[in-house]
């Protein structure tokens, strides 16, 4: 079921840009300040390329600021391996001992 809403919003999304492209064609002068070009191009591609931009440093700005947390969970996940050995180690060590847990190791 959430396949099928994902494909219908997808669907919406991409008629909505296409609309916007087909009634946004007239050229537009982008230029810089400093830099003594001036670009020409569609409006529609002016605004979807600066959303698309946007999207993009948006996703890299967060990827970076998530690098501390990436960096916890690894050292977690890293000491939760070893406590879980010498779990398994220790529980070797007993006399009578079970056999370890499926599923760990």
């Amino acid at each position: 079921m959430m396949k099928l809403l994902f494909w219908i919003v997808v669907l919406v999304v991409a008629i909505v840009l296409g609309l916007f492209a087909a009634a946004n064609r007239e050229a537009v002068a982008l230029g810089l300040w400093p830099l003594p070009f001036v670009l020409q191009l569609p409006l529609y591609l002016a605004v979807l390329g600066s959303l698309a931009a946007g999207v993009v440093l948006g996703a890299l700005a967060a990827w970076i600021g998530g690098r501390r947390w990436r960096r916890e969970a690894r050292r977690r996940a890293r000491h939760i391996a070893l406590l879980e050995r010498e779990l398994d180690a220790t529980q070797a060590q007993l006399p009578g001992a079970a056999p370890a847990l499926p599923g760990r190791g």
